[in-house]
């Protein structure tokens, strides 16, 4: 399992729209998830280590931007013919076990994924009010185990600050995770 970094933020570059299908049985869109201080987008699945040594404080991160106006949203882009444990019957599990505070929603042709450039996962993508990335970053210093509990809430901060203020923060350290599992062409 190879772990990759995505880019650095483009800053400004907006977001791209999706409507999609999620664990709820309801349709999502950009609209729908966004908040009225800005939208955090996730790709994230089900069996990726590095996802599953964050889950607990991104949920809580999530449930906490929402007071800050901010929307979140997540988006699985795997090809679950070859990671089954991504599927949406698992994801729904996933979604229900841990009470998700935002949408979990399945990209099935990858079409979402490659619009917003996402490599890995977890890939956050930060947006201001105005749907313009402000934030690429990591949640914090987690890798494939859990950072210290006392470790800086980068992604959360970042995001207050954009809920406030409308723009990231000019330093960003890269997330690190598992590649997307792109289909075969």
């Amino acid at each position: 399992m190879v772990a990759l970094n995505p880019p650095l933020c483009d800053f400004g570059r907006p977001a791209i729209d999706f409507d999609l299908p999620g664990t709820d049985g309801q349709r999502h869109t950009l609209a729908s998830c966004r908040g009225p201080n800005g939208l955090l987008v996730m790709f994230i699945c089900n069996h990726c280590p590095y996802v599953k040594a964050i889950i607990d404080r991104l949920i809580r991160d999530c449930r906490e931007l929402a007071a800050h106006g901010i929307g979140c949203v997540a988006i699985m882009s795997n090809d679950v013919a070859a990671y089954p444990e991504d599927a949406p019957e698992a994801m729904q599990r996933w979604a229900l076990e841990l009470d998700f505070p935002f949408p979990y929603l399945y990209d099935a042709s990858q079409a979402v994924a490659r619009a917003y450039g996402a490599v890995c996962t977890p890939d956050f993508f930060g947006y201001n009010a105005a749907l313009e990335l402000q934030y690429r970053g990591r949640l914090d210093a987690s890798g494939r185990q859990p950072a210290a509990a006392d470790s800086r809430r980068e992604l959360f901060a970042a995001l207050q600050e954009i809920a406030r203020s409308g723009r990231g923060p000019a330093e960003q350290n890269a997330s690190i995770g598992c590649s997307i599992k792109w289909k075969e062409d």
